[in-house]
């Protein structure tokens, strides 16, 4: 797969362009000011009472939907999933103008059929491949983070150039923009979210833990193992893949992790994962999860409250008020964005 950087970019092309983000959360304000701070003009575009003080303060033009649509030639859909096709029919589709461009940070809503764009607009993706507020913090540390674009509608004939462009003004000329489509996008992030790097991570944290305390194990040591020391773990992994995580630990770790996980990671989880694969592909994932939203996202919520609950939530929160370093660089501040 062919990496692009700076070079192979023409950042005028955005700077000419009039771009409305759609949303200000995590993606949202990453893409509005990295843009912004890239000499590109940028307007947001919120339902009142939502972000819309947020984005007021930090120097941003914010609009309602409708009027930040219609005078963009850019239109960046960063809402959540589940909003998207409802916003895209009432608020996006009447006030977009004709041979604009329709853009997005995941394909889930396109390729599942939930936004059927209309004919005339050039339809592609930048995916940065961070939460946004990594996108942001990288960004202004004048680096960026690694993004993907793909094209799903090219009626101009420039909507690649224009992807590349909004990819090197959001910092990922810095790193590497690669291209894919999507089809690939949208199934290879569902299945790494939810086998690995959400799904499955939580849920080996917390059946570290309460393996530990009902073992009868101080809570607090059952945090460090299972919890605390999994940034540590994964750092290594991050910088220099598993052989410099196994160089890295003692030679009894690094046996013991030989020789104990695949009895807890099985066989069975891999048929588990081919199963969410498949689940995925086919459309059933998505249509849960659209169903789930419709009737008010009864099961989410109350898992998210279970999740507050956990002991290893409590045991973390006291411990990490101990730990004055790990505040200090923390990735989300909820006031802001």
């Amino acid at each position: 797969m062919k990496v692009f950087y700076d070079k192979d970019c023409d950042l005028s092309l955005v700077q000419s362009k009039k771009v409305a983000i759609l949303g200000f959360g995590s993606q949202g304000h990453a893409h509005a000011l990295n843009l912004r701070d890239s000499g590109v003009d940028v307007v947001v575009g919120l339902r009142h009472g939502s972000s819309w003080k947020k984005a007021e303060a930090t120097g941003l033009t914010v609009k309602t939907v409708a009027e930040a649509v219609k005078g963009a030639d850019i239109v960046m859909m960063l809402l959540p999933d589940e909003t998207i096709a409802r916003v895209y029919r009432e608020e996006v589709e009447p006030n977009i103008k004709e041979g604009a461009s329709l853009v997005f940070a995941h394909g889930f809503n396109v390729h599942f059929n939930q936004v059927k764009p209309r004919s005339d607009l050039d339809v592609w993706m930048v995916a940065p491949k961070a939460p946004g507020h990594t996108v942001r913090s990288t960004y202004v540390a004048g680096a960026g983070v690694p993004q993907l674009i793909a094209i799903y509608a090219d009626k101009s004939g420039k909507a690649r150039d224009l992807a590349m462009s909004y990819a090197c003004a959001n910092g990922a000329g810095k790193v590497g923009i690669l291209e894919t489509t999507f089809k690939e996008e949208t199934e290879t992030d569902l299945f790494g979210e939810q086998c690995v790097l959400c799904g499955g991570l939580a849920e080996l944290v917390k059946m570290g833990f309460e393996t530990l305390v009902e073992a009868g194990y101080a809570p607090e040591m059952a945090y460090f193992e299972c919890l605390h020391e999994m940034k540590l773990i994964v750092d290594l992994v991050h910088e220099g893949g598993l052989a410099d995580m196994n160089y890295s630990v003692s030679n009894n770790a690094e046996f013991g992790g030989y020789v104990t996980g695949p009895k807890v990671v099985t066989e069975a989880s891999r048929a588990a994962m081919r199963q969410a694969l498949k689940d995925i592909q086919d459309g059933t994932y998505a249509k849960e999860f659209l169903l789930e939203n419709a009737v008010g996202a009864p099961k989410l919520n109350a898992i998210r409250a279970q999740t507050a609950a956990h002991p290893i939530e409590q045991v973390g929160a006291k411990l990490r008020a101990m730990m004055p370093f790990i505040t200090a660089h923390r990735h989300v501040d909820r006031s802001k964005n």
